[in-house]
């Protein structure tokens, strides 16, 4: 099993930057993709990006060129170093992880604000 603990949301205002950080602990070894999910009010989760153990990255277009995704293989911890915020990406941000599919294992989510 996996446990993924997350910490760093809060609130901020438009324009603003919050760095969520995501620890790993238990089978470890199997987590091959780490990543960000996002869930808003009234909407579905969705990805906000994605990295795997080699560094590749992907990333959803509304965070493109704001967001960007980092991983510490050593410390098993995955970070969302989120800039220019908006209010639009306020939401719920979930901690995934998986060895073939990020989504195999869940944080328990931690809460982003942006005021506008």
């Amino acid at each position: 099993q996996v446990q993924l603990v997350e910490s760093g949301g809060g609130l901020v205002q438009a324009g603003g930057s919050l760095r969520l950080s995501c620890a790993a602990s238990g089978s470890i070894f199997s987590l091959n993709f780490m990543g960000w999910y996002r869930q808003a009010p009234g909407k579905q989760r969705a990805l906000v990006a994605t990295i795997t153990s080699s560094g590749s990255t992907t990333y959803a277009d509304s965070v493109k060129g704001r967001f960007t995704i980092s991983r510490d293989n050593a410390k098993s911890t995955v970070y969302l170093q989120m800039n220019s915020l908006k209010p639009e990406d306020t939401a719920v941000y979930y901690c995934a992880a998986g060895m073939t599919d990020p989504r195999n294992y869940w944080g328990q989510g931690t809460q982003v604000i942006v005021s506008s």
